[in-house]
């Protein structure tokens, strides 16, 4: 099963930016820790990262043509890009929306996301481990 993890704006400051909120882990720790414990069940997950969003846009079209499952923490954008929104809608591919913090418990323009009505599910609010739980989605529904 090959899944794509795609990273929106300010996520490769991970472990730097805003500890409080988003803790001291850095994204490559984050992920190799997912690849220990997803490897196993054999999953190859696949990671990128971008600050734009066009790019996001590309990833997600050309994933829906290799992989089984995307999980997507489209950082800032998911509360502003009606344009990703609409390219999650299109996917054949099943799409988990992801987020470290707990949306609902921040600033209330981040109450919106423009990706929600379209993903398979949205997990927020639990840290690092929301990737975790998302990719254990993709292996229940195998």
């Amino acid at each position: 099963m090959k899944i794509l993890i795609l990273n929106g704006p300010n996520l490769n400051l991970l472990g730097k930016r805003e500890t409080s909120i988003y803790g001291t882990t850095t994204w490559e720790g984050i992920f190799q820790q997912l690849q220990k414990e997803f490897t196993p069940y054999r999953m190859q997950l696949f990671s990128f990262q971008t600050n734009l969003e066009g790019e996001i846009i590309n990833q997600l079209q050309q994933a829906d043509t290799w992989a089984d499952g995307i999980v997507l923490n489209a950082g800032g954008y998911t509360h502003t890009s009606v344009a990703i929104g609409d390219a999650v809608k299109a996917l054949s591919t099943p799409l988990v929306e992801v987020h470290i913090s707990n949306l609902a418990a921040r600033e209330s323009y981040r109450h919106t996301s423009y990706i929600s009505p379209y993903a398979k599910g949205v997990i927020f609010g639990f840290g690092p481990e929301s990737y975790t739980l998302a990719l254990h989605y993709f292996l229940i529904k195998k």
